[in-house]
């Protein structure tokens, strides 16, 4: 139920990750091009990252996730300075048309493929209705304002990838499009930006039978959960209008759980239980912000923890581990993708 990230462009015997992915059975790495301070992470070309993604899962108890954010463009960890093919912003291809998110998320996804890489974290369906939002609008991450044209494109980023056994991960779920500031370095509310338009790219995308993963929002939402919970926290967001509303059935993937809309409100330890309380399948554990070689452990125990009071019930725990392993299933080619029919409007 964990997805780390850690340091080195090569990992040995005696690196904490090979333990973790052995003793710990830990779920799958995130890898990352830089650490905050500029220096390279994980990825430095595309025959090192290779031998790394190789590494991995020689460590693995489990088929790991092997997992990146390559949206294209400005968030990109497979850079072409370090000679990966170039990528493109979701607003620069929606320009073009879908036939250049076609054409381009075969390319990507044909480069994730050859690398080892099996999740990519993305596409982004936040729709662009802020054009100060400095996460989101900024750097272009978004398809568009109208919800028929973000469903139309992240259909095809979807497919693509799914054509190379690659899974993907919708963010960032209730939606980021209008909110004014960055989760990443401190609280964010939405109450009074965010519309309930910004649903439509998930509603439509899991009516045409997509399962893969959805990502949360470290956003606050009260007309959503009127406690004030940001969404990866909350129960009525996760559990009640993701699953039960929506009738989401994949993966339920938190954003990074050290990001300060969390870490400033809560310990690494509460944050975990109380995801995992609201219906959160996979933690998030980024270590760029701030790296802690023990995260995982400390977040097992956290569960163990929850299912020792009895504040979580067993088989809360066993759906999420189904859910994970029929997702892996799928990117292993034991299980077929579900195939995606025309995106319905609601």
């Amino acid at each position: 139920m964990f997805v780390a990230g850690f340091r080195g462009c090569e990992i040995g015997n005696d690196h904490w990750i090979a333990a973790a992915m052995g003793r710990d059975q830990l779920g799958g790495v995130i890898l990352f091009e830089r650490n905050v301070d500029g220096s390279i992470q994980n990825i430095d070309s595309p025959q090192q990252l290779k031998q790394l993604v190789k590494n991995v899962c020689q460590y693995a108890a489990l088929p790991p996730f092997i997992a990146v954010d390559q949206e294209g463009g400005k968030v990109c960890r497979l850079k072409e300075s370090a000679g990966f093919a170039p990528s493109r912003s979701a607003a620069e291809l929606a320009r073009e048309g879908v036939a250049a998110t076609v054409r381009h998320s075969a390319i990507m996804a044909a480069e994730l493929a050859e690398c080892g890489i099996n999740l990519n974290f993305a596409p982004v369906v936040d729709l662009d209705l802020n054009p100060d939002n400095p996460i989101i609008s900024r750097y272009q991450r978004s398809f568009g304002a109208d919800p028929a044209e973000v469903v139309v494109h992240a259909q095809a980023f979807l497919e693509a990838h799914h054509r190379q056994g690659i899974g993907c991960c919708l963010k960032h779920f209730p939606g980021h499009g209008s909110a004014g500031r960055d989760s990443h370095l401190g609280f964010v509310e939405t109450t009074d930006c965010w519309q309930s338009i910004e649903l439509e790219p998930y509603r439509r995308l899991i009516a045409s039978g997509y399962s893969d993963g959805i990502m949360t929002a470290h956003l606050v939402n009260r007309h959503l959960d009127p406690s004030g919970l940001p969404a990866t926290l909350s129960p009525l967001v996760i559990e009640g209008l993701l699953r039960r509303e929506l009738g989401f059935s994949g993966v339920v993937f938190s954003d990074d759980l050290q990001m300060r809309a969390i870490s400033q409100g809560w310990s690494f330890t509460e944050a975990v239980q109380r995801a995992v309380l609201a219906g959160v399948d996979v933690l998030v554990v980024g270590n760029n912000l701030s790296p802690v070689e023990d995260a995982v452990q400390e977040g097992i125990r956290a569960i163990e923890a929850l299912l020792d009071s009895g504040r979580v019930d067993g088989n809360r725990i066993r759906a999420s581990l189904e859910r994970i392993a029929l997702f892996k299933e799928k990117i292993t080619g034991k299980q077929p993708w579900t195939p995606l029919g025309p995106p319905t409007a609601s």
